[in-house]
This record gives C-alpha cells, structure tokens and sequence, in this order.
C-alpha cells in the first residue's frame, strides 16, 4: 500500500504525496540503498484493466526505457504487486513547467534554454521512432537545476504503429497544442506533428498566454485550422519567423527539426535580437496588430476563409476541421489562470459518436437522474427536475453542433435553477454517465487526455476494431445540431 512512511519491496521508503491523476498517484520516496530520491508512480492495476488502457502502460514502459537522454525524465525501474503497478522515476523538484507559464511570460533567455532542451530532446525522441504526441506544458518538469525533463510517454506512438501510408492514425493529444492535421481523418506525421505543439510552447513561454483562443471555440477552431495567431511586440523578427515555419498548418512545408536547430535565434539565443520594438522589425515581419495567416492547397481540407467572411456567414460546420479537445488538459485556456474563479454555468465536450447515439444517451441518462424532457427542437434539448430547487426547478439545456460529419461539439448550459444544484447534477451524474462517449472536455483544462481512457480510442474511420465500451453511466444533455449555424 502507498502509505506515507511504508517501505514497499524493501527498496524504497515512501514519503509526501505529490499529486495524482485518474489512475494513479504519485509520491517522494527514497532509495534506502543508495538515498537518492525518487518519485513513485502507484497505478491501480484494476482501474487500468477495467478501462482497457494495460496496453498503454506496457508502451509507456517500453517508450522510457528506449529514450535515455538527459532532458527526458528517468525511468528507474518497474515493480508490480497483484493490485499495484509502481513506476520509479527521477524527481523532478522543480515542478510542472506550466506552472511557470500560469505567473505570466518567461524571461526570453529562460524561454530560450527551455526551448533548446525541449528541441534537443524530440529530435532525440525521434531518432529513436519514437513520437510524443501530447507535448505540453503540463507534460515538461524541471528538476532541481531548472532543467527540462519531458514526461508521459502515455500517448506516444512507436514507428512502427504507422500504417502502409506511413502515416499515424490514432487521433490523440490536447486541444490548444494539437497540429490541425492530427485530427484529420487521412493520417499524419508523427515528427511534424511534434513541431507543431514545440511552436505553441515556444509561444507560450514567450508570451504567457496561447497562440490560438477565442472566447468563441469554434472561431478559435478556424484560427487553429488557418494557423491565424498574433505575435506580440516584444517578439523578436528571428522568433517571428521561426514561429511562423512551426506553426505552418500544411504539414509538407512546416520546418524540420534540423531546420529549427540551424536557425540563428535558436542558436544564438535572445542575445543576438535584443529589445526588439514594432517600429523596428524588418518589413517581411508582420506587426503585432497583424494576425499571422498561413495559406494551404485545398488538399489540406482546412477551411481558408477570412475571419470576417466566417462571421458573416455564421461558420459552416461541415467545413470545419475540428480541433476539439479540450481538456486539459491542461492546456486549453491559460488566461482562467489570471481570472478570478468563478461558478461556470456551461461546459462543453466533444464526441466521435453519431449524433443519435448522443441523443439516446442524454435521454437515457435523464430518466436516471429523474429529470423529464421538457423541449426538444432542432439541436436542442432541456432537461427539468422534478423537484423545486433553491431557485425554482433547475433546467438544463443540451446543445450539439457538427463539426465534421464525424464529430461533435456539445455545451451543456444551466437555463434556470441553482447554479450549485446544476454544478451538482453535472459533477456527479453527467459527467461520470457521459464519460464512455466523450472524447475531451473544455472544462478541464488541467486533465490531461491520458487521465481519460475514451480519449485513447482512435477514430473509428482509422481503426476497424475499436476497444469494447465501458457502459456508461447517467448520461444528460442534448439534441443534434443546426449544421449551418453556431450558437
């Protein structure tokens, strides 16, 4: 048992806690032989085989121990009892990278050195066939030295998981980080894909916030899609342009890695473009009032209308390449993190599944948590209870938009009631009943995709044998959406 205080198999003396996730937790510990501290990964062996995801820490183990590098965290050993799996790791003390990023922007030569180890560390990755795929703030430690250590290993792909195109398939990853070709149903590559996420960190830490949000999460889907994002002053000319190669939505013409590691600021570092002011970039440097827009050959499917033209038109939903992920994982939305908390009277999630199967579910999950139908009408449903709340009877609408003929966006929204109450019924009975077809939450940005196994599932045009479901619990919300508008 990982008891504080307990030795487990005879080796190591566990300690503090130090956080934990869907299925596992972690805790200090000390080697009793040689004194080094380490971190342990207790994972619950039977949670693991319930939701199917043994194959993924077999990858996980597999992964770690063919990637030794010093920017990579260390995996010491694997032990396992009958219940148990313990992961020994290499301590990083100095925490999550994001938590760095959640006071604000870096120092540009702190930026800088992270960025360098990070680039360091995934050229090595795939040198190896090795593919991260859910590269994140979250997912980069720092040990005691302030070095980076890339961690979680839970999502990523071996060389020879690709297909005969030589392409990967498994749709995975998070939200604000994922390149727009992951999600495309034609495959893509692994090492391009990992560039991607490398340039949204390299923004984040320059500028403290993400390259691509909307208050509007289908806008911010067509950002991401056209790559449209704004640089902010203090950017120098060489990031601008390195930033603008990275985050190329056209996976053929987006930078390599021996690109990255030839071009002068990341060599030289932030010394070489000091104080850079808007008044004196280069003329081929778009300003910071600019948004940075990349144009792509229409066999990139991605949706290459302006702005303007997409709000005029009220965003045409079959022609959107969703990134719907969410989550956060940890990396949806960092401006929450400058915010005053507040009760959130909405949330969103979105599904690989049809949108009868939605549908079915939400209805299905109303009868068990007691609540009747009370409208059904073109994308939308509301639910009631039967009973008076504090604030009158609460009332939930279920709304759901196609993104692509494939997936779809559902916002969950309380129209009346308690606000707590709806929290409530959202909290212990909708999110646990919808789990099983959910494939991220907006809502969660500091859950990562690996906490959700249903997020694991490829899609199903990309596998022909998809893992068994876990039978959902009460499930609540929604209808089928308005194809041709956004709410």
């Amino acid at each position: 048992m990982a008891c504080r205080g307990s030795v487990l198999m005879e080796r190591y003396e566990l300690g503090r806690f130090l956080g934990q996730g869907t299925f596992a937790k972690v805790y200090y510990a000390r080697n009793l032989v040689t004194g080094e501290s380490v971190a342990i990964k207790v994972i619950d062996k039977d949670k693991v085989l319930r939701v199917g995801l043994m194959d993924q820490i077999k990858r996980e183990i597999s992964v770690m121990r063919l990637v030794r590098h010093p920017n990579i965290l260390h995996l010491y050993e694997v032990m396992a009892t009958k219940t148990k799996i313990y992961f020994v790791l290499e301590l990083a003390k100095g925490g999550e990278l994001f938590n760095k990023v959640a006071k604000g922007k870096l120092k540009p030569d702190v930026a800088w050195k992270y960025f360098q180890q990070l680039i360091n560390a995934v050229d090595f990755c795939h040198s190896r066939g090795v593919y991260h795929r859910d590269l994140k703030p979250e997912n980069l430690l720092l040990d005691e030295d302030e070095n980076l250590k890339i961690s979680d290993f839970g999502l990523s792909a071996l060389a020879e998981s690709k297909h005969q195109d030589g392409l990967l398939h498994t749709i995975c990853g998070t939200p604000a980080y994922v390149a727009p070709e992951v999600i495309n149903r034609k495959g893509y590559d692994g090492a391009k894909a990992d560039i991607w996420s490398c340039g949204v960190i390299l923004y984040v830490m320059l500028a403290g916030y993400l390259p691509f949000h909307d208050s509007n999460l289908m806008e911010m889907y067509r950002k991401i899609g056209k790559a449209q994002f704004k640089c902010p002053n203090w950017f120098p000319p060489e990031v601008r342009r390195l930033l603008s190669r990275m985050l190329d939505p056209n996976p053929a013409t987006r930078i390599t890695m021996a690109k990255i590691r030839e071009h002068s600021w990341f060599k030289k570092g932030p010394s070489s473009s000091k104080s850079t002011k808007p008044n004196g970039e280069s003329k081929d440097i778009a300003s910071s009032d600019v948004e940075t827009t990349h144009t792509h050959s229409p066999s990139e499917n991605i949706n290459t209308a302006t702005t303007e033209d997409n709000k005029q038109e009220g965003a045409r939903l079959s022609n959107l390449n969703a990134f719907d992920i969410i989550s956060f994982s940890p990396g949806f939305d960092l401006s929450r993190l400058f915010e005053e908390p507040c009760v959130k009277k909405e949330t969103r999630f979105t599904s690989w599944k049809p949108a009868a199967v939605i549908i079915s579910k939400l209805e299905d999950l109303a009868k068990r948590l007691k609540l009747k139908l009370s409208k059904r009408d073109a994308g939308l449903l509301r639910f009631e209870g039967m009973k008076e709340g504090k604030k009158g009877v609460v009332a939930i609408d279920a709304e759901i938009f196609e993104v692509t003929s494939s997936l779809h966006l559902v916002e969950l929204k309380k129209s009346n009631g308690d606000t707590l109450e709806y929290q409530k019924i959202l909290n212990d009975g909708l999110r646990p009943g919808l789990q099983d077809i959910v494939w991220a939450w907006q809502s969660d940005p500091q859950q990562q995709l690996l906490e959700q196994p249903h997020e694991q599932q490829p899609h199903p045009e990309n596998q022909q044998q998809q893992p068994t479901e876990q039978q959902a619990e009460p499930v609540m919300q929604q209808h089928l959406l308005q194809q041709e508008q956004l709410p």
